[in-house]
């Protein structure tokens, strides 16, 4: 029985937020990039991938991440993640994607960063 996995995406003040439930996967992970990659091609280059909901990442669903972080950054936008449960954390750390990708503890967190960081160009 395959594992179960969907996922949505929803936008809030200019910022796309990609929610992942359940596992990403060499079946799944296809799903979750062409859901960045849509929204690259819409123009969006400020994402926030909610991992509030995911259970496991496998090496393929982490090459989704590290696919994009250069031409979305190349775009003056960025990708960071909220969110994760500790087992899925621990897997982030051990390959060092807190030192490449802001990771925050929840959604509210992530989206107020970007606020942050626009005030700080701005100002």
């Amino acid at each position: 029985m395959p594992n179960p996995f969907t996922i949505s995406t929803t936008h809030q003040n200019n910022i796309s937020i990609i929610t992942l439930d359940g596992f990403v996967d060499a079946h799944t992970a296809p799903q979750f990039e062409n859901a960045v990659q849509t929204e690259l091609e819409a123009g969006n280059v400020r994402i926030v991938v909610d991992c509030s909901k995911l259970n496991y990442i496998s090496s393929a669903g982490l090459g989704v991440f590290m696919s994009f972080i250069e031409e979305v950054r190349d775009l003056n936008g960025d990708i960071k993640i909220s969110g994760l449960v500790p087992k899925v954390r621990h897997t982030f750390e051990i390959l060092g994607f807190h030192d490449l990708f802001e990771m925050s503890e929840d959604l509210n967190s992530a989206l107020a960063s970007f606020s942050a960081a626009q005030s700080a160009k701005e100002g």
